[in-house]
């Protein structure tokens, strides 16, 4: 079986500086776990924070950061091709693979060998599927042999339909996987710290052209529907930009949707841990406890 180590945790919890610090320790390469870095222009709203991947005139080399347009539908599916490849690419040079972020749908999809197939969404099925309305949609997708992987974003009938095409696809399945052995990291601190770093950073990333970054989608042909779906930052920064939130109560709502957010995020992380998997929790600045760890590991 071939080894990944996993870097999990909340958002503005410092995955990403302390899995560098890991993957120049042990020869890595990391993979972004993060449904939205995937997108090109959403820099700011997103934390790519680039420049964090160069440590000691080191580059650490990044996969799945800035691979498509944001008019494109990212999918769990095309994380899943896309990470196989990095993977497979990594391991070909002899390299660690790190998979980091807080995605926790696409950070399960690995870690439970999710098997989806290719769902056609252009298929005379999903023709058909348009014709009915959404009640009898969720019934559908309900009765599916396949276990839903995720329910939080089926609130478009668009989203349904596509949820079912993958559903079906994925009962299609015959092949099992290549196994992977992963050691999972996380990373905690305490809600009031947490707390602090989101309110902090947001200031910050407001202060920096955040809201200059959105109106550039927007003038780049992305529309407010579009950003909407995008969630966070994206949804209640084109509220203000339309007028429908004056500044203050954007920075209200959207602070306050963020905390919710790292809340959530650590509702999956635990949902995981209670399926089984085994996540090692450190704080931020322990990363020579992830040292010894990973050591252990690779033995």
């Amino acid at each position: 079986m071939q080894k990944l180590v996993v870097v999990l945790g909340p958002t503005a919890v410092g995955k990403t500086n302390f899995a560098i610090k890991l993957a120049k320790e042990f020869s890595g390469e990391i993979i972004s776990a993060d449904s939205r870095q995937v997108y090109k222009g959403m820099d700011i709203g997103t934390g790519k924070d680039l420049d964090e991947y160069q440590i000691d005139d080191l580059n650490i080399p990044y996969y799945l950061i800035d691979i498509i347009e944001p008019d494109y539908e990212y999918n769990l599916f095309s994380f899943q091709k896309d990470f196989n490849s990095s993977f497979n690419h990594i391991i070909s040079n002899n390299n660690l693979p790190f998979l980091v972020g807080g995605t926790g749908l696409y950070i399960h999809s690995i870690l439970k060998d999710y098997n989806l197939l290719d769902a056609d969404f252009n298929s005379q099925r999903a023709k058909d599927l348009v014709l009915l309305d959404k009640s009898e949609l969720l019934k559908i997708l309900n009765t599916s042999k396949s276990k839903l992987h995720n329910t939080t974003d089926l609130v478009n009938k668009e989203r349904i339909i596509k949820a079912i095409l993958i559903s079906e696809a994925d009962n299609k399945k015959e092949e099992p996987r290549v196994n992977i052995n992963p050691l999972v990291i996380g990373i905690a601190e305490t809600r009031e710290i947490i707390k602090q770093r989101i309110t902090n950073r947001l200031k910050l990333r407001l202060q920096n052209g955040m809201i200059e970054e959105v109106e550039n989608l927007i003038r780049n042909g992305i529309s407010y529907e579009r950003l909407e779906l995008f969630g966070l930052e994206y949804r209640h920064i084109s509220y203000y930009i339309k007028g429908e939130l004056s500044y203050n109560d954007m920075y209200q709502k959207l602070n306050s949707a963020i905390h919710k957010f790292a809340k959530k995020q650590m509702t999956w992380f635990r949902k995981m841990e209670r399926e089984g998997i085994e996540i090692n929790w450190l704080k931020s600045d322990e990363t020579h406890k992830a040292n010894l760890l990973i050591k252990n590991f690779l033995q």
